[in-house]
């Protein structure tokens, strides 16, 4: 069942657009991998400098950009993404950005706890029950597994210092 009308035509970002944004992109990085490779020196005179190989990889870089920048104004106009789906990506994509940005200052443990709860109550319907014992338990677990078994220590915050680890 499609939730438009018939021959209206689905509105979002296209496929240029997209591809223009991803060039663009990698044409920034690849500036930056030349600028700092000829930075450090990317010549050869007793052998090569140490920016020689990424400056040659920064030059293959750029080359595959503008590429990517010529062969996307050859393809028709059509739809990437509709403004719907890329709604339904965001809701995966920014608790992942909030859970990323909090594992510094809480600790992975405390942030994963926090993470699993917000997204079971985004993307999830579960009870209120279900959600609290999966954010506590599953970090629980995590914590003893890495910290307490395989002795690999991972960002902890001040809850985990308040325990003394």
């Amino acid at each position: 069942m499609c939730s438009t009308p018939e021959g209206a035509r689905a509105r979002g970002i296209s496929r240029r657009t997209a591809e223009y944004v991803v060039a663009t992109t990698l044409i920034v990085l690849a500036g930056l991998v030349l600028w700092d490779s000829y930075d450090r020196g990317a010549g050869w005179d007793m052998g090569p400098e140490n920016g020689y190989f990424p400056a040659r990889v920064g030059w293959i870089f750029l080359a595959s950009s503008l590429f990517i920048a010529v062969d996307a104004s050859r393809h028709p106009p059509e739809i990437f993404v509709t403004w719907a789906q890329l709604s339904q990506v965001s809701r995966v994509f920014l608790p992942l950005l909030v859970y990323i940005a909090l594992i510094k200052p809480l600790g992975i443990y405390v942030s994963s706890g926090l993470f699993i709860a917000g997204f079971m109550l985004i993307v999830g319907s579960r009870s209120p029950l279900s959600i609290l014992g999966t954010a506590i338990l599953a970090p629980i677990v995590c914590f003893w597994v890495f910290e307490v078994q395989f002795l690999v220590s991972l960002p902890k915050g001040p809850l985990e210092s308040f325990f003394g680890y």
